[in-house]
């Protein structure tokens, strides 16, 4: 589909979803029909000439600090979490590429078969020729999780925001699922994020992308549109910035 005229804020974003996301409905594993939604919402920002690239987690397949919890070496437990990030990555490749989009999924374990390795340059390249790039594996390094190293693959593409897809439309004071009184944040910077423990990503995510000024903007991924609204100024969201 031709790129459209409408306004947009950002040329170059990164969308970060966790791996519960493509569960659906289910209990375990990937939801095909959800795959092709989330696919669907990117194509519609692609559709907009803003270039996307993406980080998934692995949680609905193993979660790496379970494992550990449970007995399991964490350095182990955690390269098997990296593991499940790359079966998403090839599931949203897959669901992208029926929707006509150029994909390419970038494995920071090297695992030629499936996936090409890390190497930034590249990756910036397929970027610019409008392919989305899914980066998988997380940093390639225990003890980080899919949101530091989506914080580090945005800053190494030069992406102007992050875009945190949850099941709620922002930042809350607490967890609104659970508080009826649950106040939501327009904006919030970093340093209240870590000094009042929200759940937006882990610590050193939020430090990260305070050292690099890269805003975090949280919103509903299961609002139908909502990706797209944003990056045309519109739409409910919260932005985790500097001030």
């Amino acid at each position: 589909m031709a790129e459209t005229n409408e306004p947009r804020r950002y040329d170059r974003v990164l969308l970060k979803i966790s791996g519960e996301a493509l569960m659906g409905g289910e209990n375990f594993g990937l939801h095909p029909p959800t795959v092709e939604r989330i696919a669907r919402e990117v194509q519609s920002v692609r559709d907009l000439g803003v270039e996307v690239c993406m980080v998934i987690g692995g949680g609905n397949i193993f979660r790496g600090l379970q494992g550990s919890a449970q007995g399991m070496e964490r350095t182990t437990a955690d390269y098997m979490g990296m593991l499940a990030t790359v079966m998403n990555a090839l599931a949203m490749q897959g669901a992208l590429e029926k929707l006509g989009i150029h994909t390419r999924v970038i494995s920071a374990i090297t695992m030629n078969e499936v996936a090409e390795p890390y190497i930034r340059r590249r990756a910036v390249r397929h970027l610019e020729k409008k392919r989305v790039c899914i980066f998988a594996a997380g940093t390639g390094n225990p003890y980080f999780t899919t949101d530091t190293a989506a914080v580090l693959r945005a800053t190494e593409m030069n992406c102007q925001a992050i875009f945190k897809g949850t099941k709620v439309d922002g930042v809350y004071d607490k967890d609104p699922e659970k508080h009826d009184d649950a106040v939501r944040y327009d904006k919030i910077t970093y340093d209240d994020v870590l000094q009042k423990h929200l759940k937006v990503m882990d610590a050193s995510a939020i430090a990260l992308a305070r050292d690099n000024n890269l805003p975090i903007i949280v919103f509903s991924l299961d609002e139908p549109g909502g990706f797209r609204g944003i990056l045309a100024g519109e739409g409910t969201f919260t932005s985790v910035t500097q001030d």
